[in-house]
């Protein structure tokens, strides 16, 4: 892991106890600009908007961004030995997330916005957000495997894109109206750095690179 990563990591995790300190004090009354992020998207949901939205907030959950957490991992291995031990760490990343994410919630216990602003269906505490942890950290670690499959810029266009859709998810909790803007961004700071975490401790049972791009030519 590089120096950058590290540093950047440790900030995410101050930044996250932070918040959470802060949150917990205030017994999760809404901080600065979650009053207003929420009341934006109370007044600006068009039916399309809404519809599309929700499609969106449901790739969050379920079985699917554990489907996914698998293929990450078979994509990141070299042979079958690796791509097995790479998927059950992939999958281990976020099922261990999870539970971390799940203690924090309960132990804050910071209420969700009115009921009445939902649009859509919503369970448990809101702090840190299930849905932008979830899809934040499937995320990360599918961008981990396709870009451990291929250095190419498509594959690095790939990775941006599915880390723009786990941002999307987390944004859609805010503009679905069942968490209020810090929530989004406690799951996100969470998930940072708990994937740092997670490829740390893989790192040494994965190769750096699967694929090395051919010289073009020889003198």
């Amino acid at each position: 892991m590089t120096r950058a990563r590290r540093v950047g990591a440790a900030v995410c995790l101050l930044l996250f106890v932070l918040l959470t300190v802060v949150v917990a004090v205030r017994d999760g009354a809404p901080l600065p600009g979650d009053r207003a992020s929420h009341s934006w998207a109370v007044h600006h949901r068009p039916p399309v908007a809404e519809a599309l939205a929700r499609a969106l907030t449901a790739t969050g959950t379920g079985p699917l961004p554990y489907l996914l957490a698998v293929g990450a991992g078979l994509l990141a291995g070299r042979d079958p030995r690796q791509r097995l031990c790479a998927a059950a760490g992939a999958l281990a990343v976020l099922a261990l997330g999870q539970a971390v994410r799940f203690a924090v919630m309960a132990a804050v216990a910071r209420p969700r916005p009115a009921l009445a602003d939902w649009a859509t269906h919503a369970s448990g505490y809101s702090f840190p957000s299930g849905h932008t942890t979830t899809a934040a950290l499937t995320a990360g670690l599918l961008a981990w495997g396709v870009t451990r499959r291929s250095r190419s810029s498509s594959g690095r266009l790939a990775a941006a894109l599915i880390l723009l859709w786990g941002a999307a998810v987390g944004l859609s909790r805010v503009y679905l109206g069942v968490h209020w803007l810090t929530d989004v961004l406690g799951g996100w700071l969470f998930a940072a750095v708990w994937l740092t975490l997670g490829t740390w401790v893989t790192a040494p049972h994965i190769p750096v690179e699967i694929r090395r791009e051919e010289p073009v030519g020889r003198l």
